[in-house]
């Protein structure tokens, strides 16, 4: 096999543009040689295996202008606000410019011209993103009411806030007649910051949604015999926890875990259900036998 010709010192080690190359002295048919990724239309880059998304959004920075920031769900991910998985797993980067300058344009980039004000972006690990709270209000018009409530518990949650409630009403003050505001609104009255995952926020929207009453998040919990545990979702009044269980909870040490401390509770009086992801599909059978769990609960003396 022949070997590739080396590139020019002068192009570093990471990604650069086809017109340095070109000048730098590199021939056409090099920079189509199978060891240079093509992330971009008229970038190349010669770091081995796919880029995850912050190396996508740092190459592209190097081309984007200084006024240019990373937008909506690629903003999103940076922050790791959780989304859909259709969302999570694109390789689209979302790029804003102000308005009126004009939104970009290329291979793998959706672009955005935006009114913006001084306080809209941000540099978080080197990249220009907009901030929590633009990004928030760009995510309005895009995701359903259920995923942006789980936007919205993880950007005021209790345990890592990357902003308030009243920054994102604020928010919403600053940008009237923008579409979205309706379903914003409605997040951020059925927030919460208790919640520590996107689909416990989507169990907890359906359980609220079904007007089942005494729902608390996160209720702490102490056995009898000292164990100390804090329950996704309960009903105090019935003694009844409702625990959502990702595949991880599958894996061995962590299924044992779970055994025992199911053990405990209930050894306490406390009545445990467990809910998947095939259950978060099933809605109206969801409610139906938790409802029917509770309505049994409390005419038995619980």
């Amino acid at each position: 096999m022949t070997a590739r010709t080396p590139l020019p010192p002068t192009l570093g080690n990471g990604a650069f543009s086809v017109r340095d190359a070109r000048s730098a002295g590199a021939s056409a048919s090099r920079l189509r040689s199978g060891d240079l990724e093509r992330p971009f239309h008229g970038v190349r880059n010669r770091i081995p295996g796919k880029p995850d998304l912050l190396r996508r959004c740092a190459t592209y920075q190097h081309w984007m202008p200084e006024h240019a920031f990373f937008c909506g769900f690629t903003a999103a991910s940076i922050l790791n606000i959780p989304l859909p998985y259709s969302h999570e797993q694109s390789e689209d980067l979302h790029v804003a410019v102000p308005a009126p300058h004009r939104a970009p344009r290329g291979k793998g980039i959706i672009g955005h011209a935006l009114q913006v004000e001084g306080t809209d972006a941000h540099v978080v690990d080197d990249l220009r993103i907009s901030s929590a709270e633009r990004t928030w209000f760009d995510l309005g018009s895009a995701l359903n009411l259920s995923d942006l409530v789980a936007a919205t518990d993880f950007l005021i949650s209790r345990s890592a806030p990357l902003t308030t409630p009243s920054r994102l009403a604020a928010a919403l003050a600053r940008y009237p007649g923008r579409r979205g505001r309706r379903s914003l609104r409605q997040a951020l009255e059925l927030a919460d910051a208790r919640s520590e995952s996107l689909k416990e926020s989507q169990l907890r929207l359906i359980l609220s949604g079904a007007q089942l009453a005494g729902l608390v998040s996160n209720l702490e919990i102490t056995t009898s015999g000292g164990s100390r545990y804090r329950a996704d979702l309960a009903f105090p009044e019935q003694r009844v926890l409702i625990e959502y269980q990702s595949d991880y909870h599958g894996e061995t040490e962590q299924f044992r875990a779970d055994m025992t401390r199911r053990s405990r509770l209930e050894a306490d009086g406390w009545f445990v259900v467990y809910v998947n992801a095939d259950d978060l599909r099933n809605p109206e059978e969801l409610v139906a036998r938790i409802r029917s769990v509770l309505f049994k609960r409390s005419h038995d003396g619980h």
